[in-house]
């Protein structure tokens, strides 16, 4: 990745923006929706600049770029018509090692702003490194569309509830199980359309039932040809669920950025079609782990009598074309 993703805790934020036009009004904007620790450097602003100054009561310096003002600042954009003045911006702010960026030139630039959906609390950014804007604009409408505009809600919903589901819930793995049954369910359905009390009622009814201790799993998964676009929904929904992932050199670790971000991964020296690590995937299963074996292409898997004799269930699923 050229640019390491990241969100900032915006009650961190203090930042300067140079320049009071509309560019300025832009960046002003959509800092207002983290923070008002905002300070505007320009000897005139527009009329947009102006007002958002007036009334979220910004720190106004009313002259134009100057050195030696960006103490206790962290975040500095440069939003002028000048390049010149912006360079020099960019020259100040990184010598202090202060996140920069500089309107239009991604070459002076310490950070860049990506696409944003906001549906606070969820908050999705995207970007296409600056390589592609017009095919980022079309993935923003492309999901914004998948998005109902209250899925808020069901965050605010999940955080509510948070610790009262981790107490009576004690598996990771069936934790995740419960959500993903409660947020696709009846639940909420009644929490996008408005109906809470109604929600927390099933949920707090649905938390009274006794939950099973988890029981392990094992999961091989055929990949074919290896491309991560022929995933099928079946393989991927279980890459999502897994504790554990096991795959050879033969694997397109591609596939691996699919996997639950928090599963552990073992790769492995062997190739499978000559040596499974039984003893290990069965080791996490009777923990109660989802294990998760990628297998090149189409091979058949030696035969085990151990694997084969183990309690757990065992399933293959063929992915890929």
């Amino acid at each position: 990745m050229k640019y390491f993703p990241i969100y900032l805790d915006a009650k961190h934020i203090n930042a300067m923006i140079i320049g009071g036009g509309e560019v300025a009004a832009r960046k002003i904007e959509l800092l207002l929706k983290s923070t008002t620790n905002i300070s505007v450097m320009s000897e005139t602003l527009n009329s947009s600049v102006e007002r958002l100054v007036n009334e979220h009561q910004l720190t106004w310096l009313k002259h134009n770029y100057q050195p030696g003002h960006l103490h206790n600042i962290n975040i500095v954009i440069a939003a002028t018509d000048s390049s010149e003045v912006n360079s020099a911006v960019a020259a100040e702010s990184t010598a202090l090692k202060l996140l920069t960026n500089v309107v239009d030139q991604p070459e002076l630039c310490t950070y860049i702003t990506p696409a944003i959906i906001d549906r606070s609390p969820i908050i999705i950014a995207m970007s296409s490194s600056g390589s592609a804007p017009i095919l980022l604009r079309m993935l923003r409408e492309q999901i914004e569309k998948t998005l109902p505009n209250s899925y808020g809600k069901l965050a605010d919903f999940s955080f509510k509830f948070r610790d009262h589901v981790k107490a009576r819930v004690k598996s990771i793995r069936d934790r995740r199980t419960f959500w993903e049954r409660t947020l696709r369910g009846s639940i909420g359905q009644a929490i996008l359309s408005g109906k809470t009390t109604l929600a927390e009622q099933q949920l707090i009814a649905s938390l009274k039932t006794q939950t099973p201790p988890p029981k392990g799993e094992i999961v091989f998964i055929h990949t074919g040809n290896g491309n991560p676009d022929d995933l099928t929904l079946n393989a991927h929904r279980e890459m999502q669920f897994a504790d554990a992932v096991f795959y050879d050199k033969e694997v397109n670790t591609d596939l691996i950025e699919y996997i639950r971000r928090d599963a552990s991964k073992y790769p492995q020296d062997i190739a499978s079609n000559i040596l499974i690590n039984v003893q290990h995937v069965l080791d996490l299963a009777e923990q109660g782990e989802k294990v998760i074996y990628l297998l090149s292409g189409t091979i058949e898997l030696p035969e085990n009598k151990t694997l084969s004799q183990s309690p757990f269930t065992k399933k293959h699923i063929y992915s890929g074309s």
